[in-house]
């Protein structure tokens, strides 16, 4: 068993920042940016992953190259977890209570500008989607609200036994978090070429690898798949195009878009801006004009397609070819297919002349062959304009022009380095291929001088190396979810349910679950089973004192005249009042 040696007791300013490494929530980590990195970390160190290594999947994945190892691992990815959105699984607060806990770090218009649960829409592609509606926070319409959590990735894998879930589960921040540590530790990806990046509604990574990969939740995005123009490309580009970044962190430290401090390497953030922004942006070609009109539809009838059939020149609307990609393995935008999926479309569709009004998109492909385009340069774009006679309207001309120019490069926005002053405690250098005991050694060894370091072992809820106050502070005040559903038991019902729980930890060792988790979950070690039943108490009965007594096998909880005993396999001794 680890013990803490000396280390310092947590002041009184940090009580809240070092509890909300327990709870975890969007918004908290949105306050305190450090629990971003913090979380990988303790996923780092959870034996979870690591025994992914072990896994028939990953058989062989020395020899493959990195993208193949990424692509390995998103497919374990998406075998093995659900993304869940569902905002009752950790319960409900109220706006007043959060905004109170938070006012010493950050004001109440900045909070409100910039978290879904306090108002924020997004800018006016958000508005037109309703985004509370979509991510189901219009039925929270007075001061209550519910917690966002993050989850560990044990309770990502504890999500198995609740009912209607049949594998693992966790929201974005959750499925980010996870990622960056198994591409750490599975794919042998360094952690300088790993960026989190966490807006107000969303949360992704950027691999350094090749042009750059993004993670969406479970799935990959390449620099070719950003520019396919599919409805599934546009949802995962649909955060860096319409919402401010927040946070971005890697293991040199991060930059957040509202505090004048940064920590992040400069030399970092300037890498990952110019890999993303090289990521966001391609040169104009007939593939990626095609694939602007399959994401921009209301372009397409400005377009009409030249067929040779039998010997002979026909026309088509160009929208009745990509309704026809549907259900096809062929696409417009693909040279090698293209004339397979127009074979395909019945010849009553085609017109023997070309379409008045509509400019021929072979004639576009054969002039961009001879003259390449790039958005920076203007001539090239003008030149590409008067190519574009849609109609002979200037305005829908524009239109398309500046509706192409968006389409193939990006300018995300990015906290703004020239505001900011960075200062931070220097890289946390762990490197592929040190074993996780090292690593933990290691990571011990900064927690007086790096405060992310010293985070991670209480994100990592681990009892033995950590002050439990925190970890109390998160117990009794920010677990509904056990209170609520118990709520219409007696006392008596109440303490038999909790002693009668399965005596099974999602945690191992020394690390403890939340009194929600243990509930959500229906499991629990008897020393999360008496602190689960010390949260529910204490709403009940505020003026009881309880007093909670761990030992290597064992855990009492005394109130009033009773006294209950659990048995516990943690192996800690401390006894402290509630």
């Amino acid at each position: 068993m680890r013990v803490m040696n000396n280390h310092p007791a947590i002041a009184p300013e940090d009580l809240e920042k070092y509890s909300a490494a327990i709870s975890l929530s969007d918004m908290e980590i949105f306050v305190f940016p450090e629990l971003l990195y913090s979380l990988v970390l303790a996923n780092i160190m959870s034996p979870r992953i690591w025994e992914w290594k072990n896994h028939d999947w990953f058989r062989k994945l020395d020899t493959m190259k990195p993208y193949k190892k990424i692509q390995r691992l998103k497919q374990f990815i998406i075998d093995h977890y659900e993304f869940n959105l569902d905002l009752d699984t950790w319960g409900l607060t109220t706006k007043e209570s959060e905004i109170a806990r938070f006012a010493p770090f950050m004001d109440e218009k900045t909070i409100g500008q910039s978290n879904a649960l306090f108002g924020y829409e997004g800018d006016k592609h958000y508005f037109s989607l309703d985004i509370r509606k979509h991510f189901g926070l219009d039925k929270y319409t007075s001061n209550i609200i519910p917690f966002w959590k993050t989850e560990t990735l044990e309770a990502m894998d504890a999500f198995k036994y609740k009912d209607d879930y049949r594998i693992g589960a966790g929201e974005c921040v959750s499925l980010s978090t996870l990622y960056a540590a198994a591409l750490f530790i599975i794919c042998d990806i360094p952690l300088e070429d790993i960026f989190l990046i966490a807006t107000p509604l969303h949360s992704q990574n950027f691999i350094n690898v090749n042009d750059g990969v993004l993670t969406n939740n479970r799935r990959l995005v390449t620099k070719n798949m950003w520019f396919n123009g599919t409805d599934l490309t546009a949802r995962a580009q649909r955060a860096l195009r319409n919402e401010q970044v927040t946070i971005v962190a890697n293991n040199t430290g991060y930059i957040h878009a509202v505090y004048p401090e940064a920590t992040i390497a400069p030399e970092s953030f300037e890498l990952f801006r110019q890999k993303l922004d090289a990521f966001t942006t391609t040169d104009i070609t007939f593939e990626m004009i095609a694939n602007f009109l399959r994401d921009r539809s209301e372009f397409q009838k400005c377009f009409q397609i030249q067929y040779v059939r039998h010997g002979k020149e026909q026309y088509l609307p160009i929208e009745r070819a990509y309704g026809y990609e549907h259900g096809s393995p062929y696409k417009v935008s693909d040279n090698a297919t293209r004339d397979k999926l127009l074979d395909q479309i019945d010849e009553y569709d085609f017109y023997t002349d070309p379409i008045e009004g509509r400019i021929q998109l072979n004639k576009l492909s054969d002039y961009l062959k001879n003259n390449p385009i790039s958005h920076f340069d203007e001539e090239s774009m003008r030149g590409l304009a008067k190519k574009i006679d849609c109609t002979g309207d200037m305005d829908r001309k524009m239109s398309v022009i500046e509706g192409l120019v968006d389409f193939i490069h990006l300018d995300p926005e990015l906290p703004d380095i020239k505001s900011k002053q960075f200062n931070g405690p220097g890289p946390i250098e762990i490197k592929p291929g040190m074993p996780r005991g090292e690593i933990i050694q290691y990571l011990e060894t900064l927690r007086t001088s790096h405060r992310i370091a010293d985070l991670a072992f209480y994100a990592s809820r681990d009892l033995a190396a950590t002050h439990w106050s925190p970890f109390l502070k998160a117990a009794l005040e920010r677990n509904p979810v056990v209170i609520e559903a118990t709520k219409q038991l007696s006392d008596d019902e109440l303490i038999q349910t909790m002693q009668n729980m399965p005596n099974e930890s999602i945690y191992n060792g020394t690390r403890v679950a939340q009194p929600d988790e243990v509930w959500n979950f229906q499991r629990g070690d008897g020393l999360e089973c008496a602190i689960a039943l010390a949260n529910a108490w204490k709403s009940r009965h505020p003026e009881t004192g309880i007093e909670l007594s761990a030992s290597p096998n064992e855990a009492i909880l005394k109130f009033g005249e009773k006294e209950l005993r659990f048995e516990s396999s943690k192996g800690l001794n401390k006894t402290l009042s509630l």
